[in-house]
């Protein structure tokens, strides 16, 4: 994939994701808790395709945490997917898979994960401006949306190839997991949703993504206190 137009993606979705946390009050819909350990709970995967490829699409994949009490301490969060066809990551901002895989059959450029497979982990505090967007770069920290907005959210840039580059050939990545220090999280499929709408700087224009992918997983002892409770 063409590095300059991945950088002034990045420029663009940093922007994007900003004015995302400022409108997802209103674009999310959280459950009321009924008893301190919040049953109901949840922690959200947005995944927006933002920009077509010669061979994928370059995606922002977006996580809220909107458990009411339930914070995701270091070492962080640890998310990951199968892809639905032989789908590689091109590059990444913002967050890094934990291991490369088997690229062999690739010539020349190398992609940054080859697995069917990949585990993703969020970037250090500290990490170089070039290799950041909005919203990353916490070491997978992740506080309850009630207490502050502004650090309930984690946010990546992801670059897919050898997938769909059209809305019909696309394919939804599934068996997503998401992992955290304590319990645990069982996600459900990714479902698809509303394209999410950004707004520029300004108010005066709005875009949106191409496709959006949504996905909610909820923490292991909520679900069984929930299942007790409507028991």
């Amino acid at each position: 994939m063409d590095s300059s137009c991945f950088r002034s993606l990045s420029k663009f979705t940093a922007c994007a994701i900003v004015v995302l946390l400022s409108l997802s009050c209103f674009s999310f819909t959280t459950t009321e808790a009924y008893d301190a350990l919040d049953p109901n709970g949840n922690i959200t995967i947005k995944w927006d395709v933002m920009a077509w490829t010669p061979d994928g699409y370059v995606a922002v994949v977006t996580m809220f945490n909107f458990q009411q009490y339930r914070r995701i301490q270091a070492p962080g969060w640890t998310l990951g997917w199968t892809w639905a066809k032989r789908e590689v990551i091109w590059n990444m901002v913002g967050a890094q898979t934990t291991e490369q895989g088997d690229c062999s059959r690739f010539k020349g450029n190398i992609p940054h994960c080859c697995k069917k497979d990949p585990t993703v982990v969020d970037l250090l505090p500290g990490t170089p401006y070039n290799q950041q967007i909005a919203n990353c770069c916490k070491g997978g920290v992740l506080n309850p949306w009630v207490q502050d907005p502004a650090t309930a959210v984690s946010a990546f840039q992801v670059s897919v190839g050898s997938s769909g580059t059209t809305n019909k050939t696309v394919r939804m990545p599934k068996n997503f997991t998401l992992k955290a220090p304590g319990p645990g999280y069982t996600c459900g499929p990714a479902k698809v949703g509303k394209p999410t709408k950004f707004s520029t700087a300004d108010g005066r224009r709005t875009t949106q993504a191409m496709m959006t992918w949504n996905v909610t997983c909820r923490n292991w002892e909520s679900r069984s206190l929930n299942h007790q409770v409507k028991g």
